[in-house]
């Protein structure tokens, strides 16, 4: 019923406001048919996708149908108790997330550089301790 009243209404959304939720701080044996009892109270939904391995287990993205269906679930759900977790629901956006990415592909790059040429992350903290000190010397 509060959607019909958003939807009635000539209602502007923020710009963030979008069908894709990006949850956060799930129980991590929570099962598709639990997270389907939760948000679908809320409106049609079109596709759930919870974490499985180790990097995004707890999170999960929920697909709706409506965008005011979504914006009613981030309303409610937001801190909503599970399994003695307070559940984080948030609008998911594309450029926040794809900045983590890069920076997880960088680090793992710098890896791949360590191990091909034989250097320790101790060695590369020596040498920037050098370098700075060489550096701070100049002045």
């Amino acid at each position: 019923m509060a959607t019909m009243s958003l939807r009635k209404g000539n209602t502007r959304l923020p710009p963030e406001v979008n069908r894709v939720l990006y949850v956060r701080n799930l129980p991590f044996n929570i099962t598709s048919e639990e997270m389907y009892d939760i948000f679908g109270k809320y409106g049609a939904i079109r596709q759930i996708r919870i974490g499985n391995n180790k990097d995004t287990r707890g999170t999960a993205f929920v697909v709706y149908e409506d965008i005011y269906d979504a914006k009613t679930a981030v309303d409610h759900l937001s801190g909503f108790n599970v399994a003695n977790r307070y559940l984080i629901v948030l609008y998911y956006q594309q450029a926040k997330m794809s900045k983590k990415f890069d920076q997880k592909k960088k680090e793992e790059e710098l890896t791949k550089l360590q191990e091909k040429y034989g250097v320790t992350a101790k060695d590369l903290k020596v040498f920037c301790m050098e370098l700075w000190n060489s550096f701070t010397g100049w002045l």
